[in-house]
């Protein structure tokens, strides 16, 4: 068995200042495989810009200008992220869902 080692100790990471996370279970659960790459980029900004409670206020253009994605796919990648529970959204608010089932 290999055993793992720091490969770059000085950009080893730490938990920052902010508030954020991505959850384990999104592979452990599978819910990877709920949505393409354009839900999971909008998922990542989502969770990456949310304060602790899960909470954003980003626009569609701005979501579609961070991630480069025209206005049909901001909406595509949201009605993924709503289908697969992962996101609430009353426009402009969104809030990151936390993920069903034990860890």
């Amino acid at each position: 068995m290999q055993t793992k080692q720091v490969l770059c100790r000085e950009r080893l990471r730490r938990v920052p200042a902010q508030f954020s996370w991505v959850d384990q279970r999104l592979v452990r659960m599978e819910y990877i495989r709920r949505c393409d790459c354009r839900g999971w980029a909008m998922y990542l900004l989502l969770v990456t810009v949310a304060d602790a409670q899960g909470l954003s206020y980003y626009s569609d253009g701005k979501v579609a200008e961070l991630l480069a994605l025209n206005p049909d796919e901001v909406r595509e990648a949201r009605r993924q992220l709503l289908t697969a529970g992962m996101i609430a959204y009353a426009r402009p608010l969104y809030q990151v869902l936390a993920l069903g089932g034990a860890a």
